[in-house]
């Protein structure tokens, strides 16, 4: 089991996933002005888009209430971000552009968010992995699906679930090195942009099924 190094630190998850809620509500908010929805819809997207990990986490975790629940403004931090998009998206050069990155800031807060809150209730490490990997990656996932693009965290070669795992192992090894408090979620959070940034800067890609023809 991990120890219960993150117990203390409620105050740092709950801005983990308030950061988290608008940075990823801001994605949402720039693939419905690309899909040209109207503001019902930018509001929609950019929630669900900024709660989707969040809320699977809590669910698959049984805490006492999911987030956002717990505390609705995380919802008004989404709404609000969605309507600052609605009136700004016309002045960024490349939305695309401009998803990717805020989709790899958005990632990099959100896996030790995930790491966070598992770990704070004692999971045992490959659980502490995977709900890292599935805050960090649902709500992107469930946004492309929902406005109809190929999901980024699916597209081919796309070393996405690599940076995430890869960022909350880091958290795990440093926690089980024996430091504790926000230490490992800032190494987590670290890890996990400077290993996106880096694919999305030089396009890294890694190895995808290649089909053979069958033998004869």
């Amino acid at each position: 089991m991990i120890p219960d190094a993150f117990a203390d630190l409620s105050v740092l998850m709950a801005a983990l996933d308030y950061a988290s809620v608008f940075v990823f509500a801001i994605t949402g908010a720039l693939v419905a002005s690309r899909a040209q929805l109207d503001i019902v819809g930018f509001v929609f997207v950019a929630a669900l888009t900024a709660v989707g990990g969040g809320t699977l986490r809590d669910v698959l975790l049984n805490r006492a209430a999911v987030f956002w629940i717990a505390d609705p403004t995380y919802i008004a931090v989404a709404g609000a971000a969605a309507i600052l998009v609605f009136f700004t998206a016309h002045r960024l050069d490349s939305r695309k552009a401009g998803i990717v990155w805020f989709d790899a800031l958005a990632l990099a807060v959100a896996v030790p968010a995930g790491v966070a809150v598992a770990s704070a209730m004692d999971m045992d490490w490959p659980v502490v992995l995977v709900m890292g990997v599935a805050t960090g990656c649902f709500g992107g996932l469930a946004r492309d699906v929902v406005c109809n693009e190929v999901p980024l965290v699916l597209k081919q070669g796309e070393p996405y679930v690599t940076c995430a795992l890869a960022g909350a192992m880091a958290a795990v090894l440093t926690q089980a090195a024996g430091l504790s408090g926000a230490v490992p979620l800032a190494l987590c959070g670290t890890v996990t942009f400077a290993l996106r940034a880096s694919g999305i800067a030089w396009r890294w890609r890694i190895p995808v099924y290649r089909s053979r023809p069958p033998r004869v």
